[in-house]
Formats: structure tokens, sequence, C-alpha cells
């Protein structure tokens, strides 16, 4: 396995993601009823089917299948796919490992690939301001779901084209997906993880309610939690001027995507941290298996070296080394 020691950052990045203190415009909310009732139908069937799981209703074998293999393979698919090699291109994946990604990101149910690194190059290039499809600064709530139950905001529109996608329309696995999404993601998030447990015994009601659609929800959150509360709670190791921050809770619920204050200031850093050990990010893990075994190359990282300069020049003193000891490191 090789890593690639990256020098300077992107220049599209650093300076865009830096500039997060412009003026946020007042629109009027119009809000999408039909979202509102459809994200609440689906978080009642989620709390059926949690109680499903916690209760005797549940085979053992089932819940070993859905807490080992489908929560954590859909996780795999957003933050290893769509997130570290899609969005960021921070490693290469050789077409055996695409494929799996592909799948996994698709059982997700998240949007497919090319719309949720559309949405996240947004969040990347005007963070914090109106044309941050989940701006912190409405709160945290809008930034967890609240985006996604009312009409995008006016900035958000006018600057969408400004997003250069032209190296994932450029992938036909990714224009496949796209193509198909609909049916693929009905197919992979909902009828297989259902199915699956019937071939055991499992009652169809625990298959459909614990392994589909709490699964669902529960990657929904995780996913939720990176855009809200690992922008508004924690340290600010490497940039104390930005809103991201290091939140470990954050961190194990989404396997490593809490080491935001990190990724926010290298973003092309297959990592999304430096420091915190594997049972904080598996997806880190996942990706170094992947290398080891040839299937993923190129594995971006910033040297250390860049790293003490940028957290001696803009981070608030919290590094565990390189900090102040006063301020513990959290």
């Amino acid at each position: 396995m090789t890593s690639q020691n990256v020098q300077s950052e992107p220049i599209q990045y650093v300076e865009k993601c830096n500039s997060a203190n412009a003026t946020n415009q007042k629109s009027k909310v119009q809000i999408v009823w039909i979202n509102v009732i459809l994200i609440s139908l689906l978080h009642i069937a989620a709390l059926r089917g949690l109680y499903l799981l916690l209760t005797s209703e549940t085979m053992w074998i089932t819940r070993f299948f859905v807490l080992v293999f489908g929560m954590p393979s859909a996780a795999l698919g957003v933050t290893a796919g769509a997130h570290r090699l899609w969005s960021h291109k921070s490693y290469k994946a050789k077409l055996p490992l695409k494929i799996l990604l592909l799948i996994m990101n698709t059982s997700a149910m998240q949007n497919s690939v090319i719309v949720w690194a559309r949405d996240h190059r947004m969040h990347h290039t005007y963070s914090e301001t109106d044309a941050d499809p989940h701006n912190s600064r409405r709160g945290f709530f809008f930034s967890h779901m609240g985006w996604l139950l009312v009409r995008k905001h006016p900035e958000l529109k006018a600057k969408g084209q400004t997003i250069d996608m032209s190296d994932l329309w450029a992938d036909p696995l990714l224009r496949f997906q796209y193509k198909y999404y609909m049916f693929l993601s009905f197919i992979l998030g909902v009828a297989v993880p259902t199915y699956i447990p019937t071939l055991w015994g499992e009652k169809l009601e625990v298959a459909f309610f614990v392994s589909a659609i709490l699964k669902y929800v529960y990657t929904l959150h995780g996913t939720w939690l990176v855009n809200s509360a690992a922008h508004m709670w924690g340290m600010k190791p490497y940039d104390k001027h930005i809103n991201p921050v290091e939140n470990l809770t954050v961190s194990f619920i989404t396997s490593g995507e809490g080491f935001h204050n990190y990724h926010h200031t290298f973003p092309w850093d297959y990592k999304t941290a430096e420091l915190g050990n594997y049972s904080l990010n598996w997806t880190k893990l996942f990706i170094d298996i992947m290398a080891v075994i040839g299937l993923a190359y190129d594995l971006k990282t910033a040297s250390p070296e860049i790293i003490e300069k940028r957290i001696k020049r803009t981070g608030d003193g919290s590094h565990k080394i390189h900090g102040h000891e006063e301020i513990p490191y959290e």
C-alpha cells in the first residue's frame, strides 16, 4: 500500500472553504409538505423497526445481519464511496471496488452518487453560506434534516451550475446508477435487505421494518449528524476560522466522518482525519484493506509538516501535540 503525501492544498477548495463569512441572504422559507409527510412516516416506521429489533420479535441472526452487515455496508457506500472516492477524489479505485462501493452506496438510498457529490461539493465550495445546501448557520435542525423539508435557497440554485461535475458524468458506472437510480435503490435498499432475513425464517414484517427501514433511517441520521453536530460542537485544532469541528461522537457513529475540522482543512485527505485510531475511523480501515489487496491506490494524505504548519497558523490551540497544554484535546 502506498500513500501520496500532498504538499499543497487544491486552490478550488482552500480559498472558498475558508470564506464562509459571506452575508446570508434572507429568503422566504417554503415548506415542502410532501417531504414533511414522507419523512415523518419514515421515522414512524423506523420506530416500529427499533421496537422489533429490541424485543424478542427479531431473531438473533437478523440482528447480527443488520448491525454487522446491513448498516455498515450502506454507511461505507456513502463514506468510502460517494464521499471520499467520488466527491473528493482522495484515492483511486479499481473496477471491482468501484462496483462494490456503488452497490453499497445504492443500498444506502441517499441519492445517486452524482447528485450526492454535487451537493457535497457545493457544501465545501460555499460552506456556511446560503449556497451551502445544509448551511449550519441556519441552525441545528435545518442543517440536520430541515434542508430537505424546504425549497432550496435562491443562492443555492444560482450557484449550482458553478460546480464542475464533468469527471463524474464521464464515468459510465455513475451514469448508469443515475439513470436507473429509483429502480436500483428500491431493489438494493428495500427488496434485497427485506428478502435476505426471510431465508432463515424471519417474519416478513420484521425483515422489512428492521432490515430495510431502520437501517435506512440510521444511515440517514449518521450522514445528517456530519452536517449538523460536526459543524457546531467540538474543537478546531486545524482552523479556528471555519465552523466544522472535531466531534468524536459523530466519528464513532459515522465510521470516521466526525473529524470535520480536519476534513474541511484538508478535504483531499483520504483519512478525513489526522488523529484517531481505526475504532473511530472504520472507513479508513476499509480503504487501507482495499489498498493492501490492490483494489485502492494513490491514497492522498497531508504530510506531517503541512499539518503542523497549518495547526500553528490557524488552529485554536487544542491540538493534542502542537496545541497549548492548557487546552485539552477531545
